[in-house]
């Protein structure tokens, strides 16, 4: 039976429109995976179509063979190239190699929330003009909801392979960003999660499953572990529909702040941070996700280039049991000589990364350097072969080197299958569940439908949707801007800008937007962030509005007739204390980078056709926060300096709103059911108990070390939840369950999330859910040596305003 991953996402507590997607799109993955239709083929004839393999001439090496081993395959194809050959497979764009019938590769292409264009893999010059623009990861994440993630990935996936088959995109794609969101100024924290590390790491794993092709033919054991259902690869070490690649590896979130450049950044981190920061979501991504790519960042670490830290890369190889290849990022070997000044020639650069683990550069420094190296004797030939047995073994498992890809498995998949509309339907679901409902009062909204008034919508980011797709997008199917979508909704719709641009350097449109505003009714006002504000290679140096975007608010809502509606953009978050307070402003919703489906979600959700659910996946700072420098990687606070820590798990300073803040135009409430009072571990552990003292001011606390608890698994417990909607209108809703210590304890967390699951409840009805509890996971926490430590005693746990606790006892 073909079973596809929901995870904890029950098909009960999904909405009726969402089950009916959800089925829509696992039939449209059982066709793919079971058909037995036709290739698809193009206007190019079957001799124009360049692969290795190609029969009659090049189809008879070992290589060919797809009954050899995947490393047999690949040690003959190494075994066959001269060391020019060799080195020039070392680049991004990996030459051809005629005399074996090899044509060019291309490395790079990239799928980070759709097919984009930023990678030269990626083609829309042809016969597919499009692919579906899903939200940006920030959006996405702000749903909470595993299954989605999944099925983008899945789709993508689908798009991609379809994509490949008309020589427009390759099979390797540098995708998805899973750095923490650390500073509320990083230009790319929109790429990624948000700034926890459980969220990251689910992300990640749902993503880089529904990616490569793991939707297929895998289900679960109670306690949601992922095994393989019998006859089917379903993301094992073996085949690959894609490969996906997990960036940038690791403590990477600064791109240009003062004097500090990524490309010469050194991120000092303490062992206790790495661990349970900034490293858990690539573990996962390896572990769990089975990525097959991973990318070392342009930051040092601790004083050596990521690229070049062969303990950091051997972690990933051997301890967490990565199987792929690792790529750098654009030109960061010629970083660590040109820019971080770690070696004093190109050739040392070329040894240094080479020698730490890494496979391939993107860029041509490798090309233009490893023969030089190998002649002053500072790598050898073996070196070389190593990295090229990672990358063929990807290309292997991926189906390159199997002969005529239309008559794989994926060979059917062509113009058909992008920008379908069950694909344009998910991504109009992803936008909906994650808009975030910041401020409600009154119950201003939903507008009330079918009543004929007239509506404002000002600024500059409403009528312009190429600005709402956010960095690493591609041509969407199509796309409505703010404006349009909200002219669904009713006949009398009015736009003025309001702000020339985002920048908003002048106030030569206000009149114009204050003229508008008094003919109207109600007022929407859309100000916020575009990429001119934050993207890659560029930081914020204010948390504040752009410009005057401020005043415009606030002008434009001192003119309207009703208190206003207030829609924010951008991945980064946003003080906006001023609209917080305001009571002229009734309304604020953040819709980050919606993607193609923004305008429609949008109306629907003001107009209450859907009921909003998402929830910040970041803290939102107040202006005050830019004050601490952002080269600054600890997470965790020092009074003693001022410094008042990083992200909701350890930030003790004052904010604007918190980490899974979200309203709704119902109201919830919950209630355990279920939960465990104690815990008891029974002797003989594997402890020495002098050890397990933490002193403080007076107070002793045991704990044990997690490789001293002999079966973590006994531990393990589900949380049984019933939430009631005890609001008008049917809604989706994410549950989210923390644990703190009841003790104050230097080094742990404040909280953390450990679980949370998105469930859809009807009006004054109840739906159960349950959330696994790991206590060697969620309980501990890393001390200064990177140790992970499972304190004894009592464990919080806490669901809204309900808490339970837990105590962890040994007999």
């Amino acid at each position: 039976m073909l079973t596809l991953r929901t995870q904890n996402t029950s098909l009960n507590s999904m909405s009726p429109n969402w089950k009916s997607l959800f089925f829509l799109l696992l039939l449209q993955l059982f066709k793919l995976c079971f058909s037995k239709s036709q290739p698809f083929t193009s206007s190019s004839s079957n001799s124009d179509l360049q692969f290795p393999c190609k029969p009659p001439h090049h189809s008879s090496y070992p290589f060919c063979n797809t009954s050899l081993p995947i490393t047999t395959r690949a040690q003959s194809l190494i075994s066959l190239l001269t060391l020019r050959e060799k080195i020039q497979q070392l680049s991004n764009n990996a030459s051809a190699i005629p005399r074996l019938g090899i044509p060019p590769y291309e490395w790079w292409s990239e799928s980070l929330h759709g097919i984009a264009t930023n990678g030269p893999g990626v083609s829309f010059n042809g016969t597919i003009p499009s692919a579906t623009s899903f939200p940006q990861v920030i959006v996405t994440a702000a749903a909470f909801n595993r299954t989605l993630w999944s099925l983008i990935g899945s789709a993508i996936a689908v798009e991609a392979r379809s994509m490949y088959n008309l020589g427009q995109a390759g099979l390797t794609f540098w995708a998805p960003n899973i750095n923490i969101f650390r500073d509320p100024r990083w230009g790319r924290g929109q790429e990624t999660p948000g700034e926890d590390p459980m969220v990251a790491s689910a992300y990640a794993i749902e993503f880089v499953n529904g990616f490569q092709g793991g939707n297929w033919g895998i289900t679960h054991d109670g306690f949601g572990e992922r095994r393989v259902l019998e006859g089917h690869d379903g993301g094992s070490d073996d085949g690959l529909m894609l490969s996906a690649c997990c960036k940038h590896f690791t403590a990477y979130d600064l791109e240009l702040w003062g004097n500090f450049s990524r490309y010469s950044f050194n991120a000092v981190v303490s062992e206790q941070d790495l661990e349970d920061t900034y490293q858990p979501p690539f573990r996962s991504c390896i572990q769990q996700g089975k990525a097959s790519c991973l990318m070392c960042s342009y930051n040092a670490v601790n004083g050596v280039p990521a690229c070049a830290q062969k303990d950091l890369l051997d972690k990933a190889r051997n301890e967490w049991g990565f199987k792929g290849y690792i790529t750098s990022d654009c030109d960061a070997v010629a970083t660590v000589y040109e820019y971080q000044n770690y070696t004093t020639s190109s050739e040392d650069a070329v040894a240094d990364v080479l020698k730490a683990g890494m496979d391939i550069n993107c860029g041509t420094f490798l090309l233009r350097h490893t023969l030089s190296t190998i002649k002053k004797g500072k790598v050898q030939e073996e070196d070389i072969d190593k990295a090229l047995l990672n990358l063929f073994s990807v290309q292997l498992r991926l189906g390159l080197f199997d002969g005529d890809p239309r008559n794989g498995q994926f060979g059917s998949l062509g113009p058909k299958d992008v920008c379908t509309s069950e694909h344009k339907a998910l991504a109009l679901e992803a936008t909906r569940q994650g808009i975030v409902l910041l401020k409600n009062d009154k119950k201003f909204l939903p507008l009330e439908k079918g009543v004929d008034f007239s509506l404002a919508v000002i600024g500059p980011l409403a009528n312009n949707a190429s600005l709402l797709g956010g960095g690493y997008t591609g041509i969407p199917c199509s796309s409505k801007g703010l404006f349009e979508g909200l002219q669904e909704y009713t006949k009398r719709a009015l736009y003025a800008a309001g702000c020339l641009d985002v920048p908003c350097k002048s106030r030569a449109g206000f009149r114009e937007a204050i003229h508008t505003v008094k003919m109207a009714d109600f007022v929407v006002i859309v100000v916020g962030l575009d990429l001119t504000q934050e993207r890659e290679d560029h930081d914020r140096v204010s948390l504040l509005l752009p410009g005057k975007q401020m005043a415009l608010v606030s002008s434009v809502a001192a003119a309207s007739k009703e208190p206003v509606i207030l829609v924010l953009t951008g991945g980064g978050p946003l003080d906006v204390t001023f609209a917080k307070e305001d009571p002229r402003i009734a309304s604020i919703l953040w819709i980050g980078y919606p993607g193609e489906s923004g305008g429609r979600a949008l109306a629907e959700v003001l107009f209450g056709d859907f009921n909003p659910g998402g929830r910040l996946p970041m803290t939102w700072y107040p202006e005050s926060f830019t004050n601490i420098p952002m080269n600054d990687m600890n997470m965790r606070a020092d009074p003693s300096q001022g410094y008042p820590g990083r992200t909701y798990r350890f930030y003790t300073g004052s904010r604007l709103y918190g980490f899974g803040d979200g309203l709704s135009y119902s109201k919830f409430t919950y209630n355990i059911v279920s939960a465990p009072k104690k815990l008891r571990l029974s002797r003989p552990l594997k402890v020495d108990s002098s050890r397990n003292v933490l002193h403080q001011a007076g107070d002793t606390l045991d704990y044990l070390h997690i490789d001293e608890v002999i079966s973590c698994d006994s531990l393990r417990f589900f949380v049984e939840i019933t939430v009631t909607n005890i609001g008008d209108m049917d809604g989706g809703h994410t549950v989210m369950l923390f644990s703190r210590m009841t003790k104050v304890v230097k080094g742990a967390p404040k909280q953390q999330l450990i679980g949370f699951n998105r469930v859809h409840t009807g009006s004054y009805k109840s739906t159960a859910t349950s959330i696994l509890v790991d206590p060697c996971t969620h309980f501990s926490f890393a001390n200064d040596y990177g140790e992970w430590i499972l304190p004894l005693g009592d464990h919080r746990l806490m669901v809204g305003d309900i808490e339970h606790t837990v105590s962890i006892e040994i007999n």
